[in-house]
């Protein structure tokens, strides 16, 4: 308790950018570090550490299985105080499941770190998120969480660079996971500095008209649309890239591009939803990531895949911030449980869509149906961002 009372009297006199350079930093670490950096890092694990495909897949599954239980407990969390303590908990938790890959080369052990990785990614993508709009909504600021979410696209900068210049220095993949959370720490210092204080009591007790249900229904089959086209991008925009017979072998440069693509957009994003609104911002970022989905089915050429794969990280990232966002400022008192419930459906798209993808990619031998199937789930997304807007709830 003691803690926590001192966090909130220290941290009452952060500014914003110090709230919002912690918010980042947290998101680098529990999201970039934590959760992405097995993605450059899977070539080596398998060529060195005798990683196979079929336990290279369970460990992303395994993961996500994470993100998902962190995502239910933030859903079902009520006390602010409650919520500040598993925030800190989980940038603990992050660096040390990232240690812990470099610890062993059992299965097991990478297993627990990366279902531990999930969890704190759901600390910083929900927790950490609630907290600063929170913040942001009591002090008067925007509540907007552009700049906040910049961390994002950052974190997969920092993961691609991280791997390909240790690859360069020829560590090899324990010593990259060990260099990772080395560089975690840099991270986990600002992070904790600046996290956004508890809510006081009185704002955390006020009484608090949930958005119509109709609504949140609305948005929440959205987000599953949502959901389903960025983690079909996720999945094969590199293996697009890696395709081409010029980039073999460079899948990491296609992550850093959806990376540098991500970290600006996000903030643009903002931008483009003052001017439009926030429904037609939206309804715009669906309908640019259905184009990168369509650029890919329709061909397999090297400039196709990588403006794809600038397009997916410019649109992906605007999808998930404005949509927080807006939900969260609908739920003033608890911003990050009503953001928990939405990514639940995101997170029930990410686990149906790759594998009912990898079926039909394993029945054609290509991935054009995938692609079109998830460019018509797009589509769907931005008919009920239209319904939305009609009906103007």
């Amino acid at each position: 308790m003691h803690d926590d009372s001192h966090a909130s009297s220290s941290a009452s006199s952060l500014r914003a950018w110090q709230v919002i350079g912690g918010g980042i930093a947290g998101l680098v670490l529990t999201i970039g570090l934590a959760r992405f950096a097995y993605t450059p890092l899977l070539p080596q694990m398998q060529a060195q550490a005798g990683l196979s495909d079929l336990a290279a897949g369970w460990l992303a599954a395994i993961n996500y299985a994470g993100y998902m239980s962190g995502a239910l407990l933030a859903a079902w969390l009520e006390d602010a105080q409650w919520r500040h303590r598993l925030y800190g908990w989980g940038l603990l938790l992050a660096l040390a499941s990232t240690a812990l890959m470099a610890a062993s080369d059992n299965l097991w052990v990478w297993a627990l770190s990366r279902y531990l990785g999930g969890l704190t990614g759901a600390a910083g993508m929900l927790l950490g998120s609630g907290l600063v709009l929170g913040w942001l909504m009591r002090a008067g600021r925007r509540p907007e969480l552009g700049l906040h979410f910049m961390g994002l696209g950052l974190g997969i900068v920092v993961s691609a660079l991280g791997a390909m210049a240790m690859t360069r220095l020829a560590f090899d993949w324990a010593g990259q996971w060990l260099g990772f959370a080395l560089l975690g720490l840099l991270f986990l210092a600002l992070a904790w500095a600046w996290r956004p204080p508890v809510p006081p009591a009185a704002a955390a007790a006020r009484p608090d008209a949930p958005p119509p249900r109709r609504w949140m229904l609305l948005m929440a089959a959205m987000y599953f649309c949502a959901g389903w086209g960025f983690v079909i991008s996720a999945t094969f925009t590199v293996a697009i890239v890696e395709r081409q017979p010029l980039l073999a072998g460079q899948g990491p440069w296609a992550w850093l591009l959806v990376g540098l693509a991500a970290t600006p957009a996000v903030f643009l994003w903002d931008h483009v939803a003052r001017a439009l609104g926030e429904l037609n911002a939206l309804l715009l970022a669906l309908a640019l990531q259905c184009a990168s989905v369509l650029l890919a089915a329709l061909s397999g050429s090297l400039v196709a895949a990588l403006a794809g794969a600038l397009l997916y990280g410019a649109t992906f990232i605007g999808i998930v911030s404005l949509t927080l966002a807006l939900v969260g400022r609908r739920s003033p008192a608890n911003p990050g449980k009503a953001m928990a419930r939405l990514t639940l459906s995101y997170g029930v798209a990410q686990i149906s869509a790759p594998a009912l993808a990898g079926a039909m990619a394993q029945a054609s031998g290509s991935y054009r149906a995938a692609l079109w199937l998830t460019a018509a789930v797009l589509v769907l997304g931005m008919g009920l961002l239209l319904r939305l807007r009609r009906e103007g709830l």
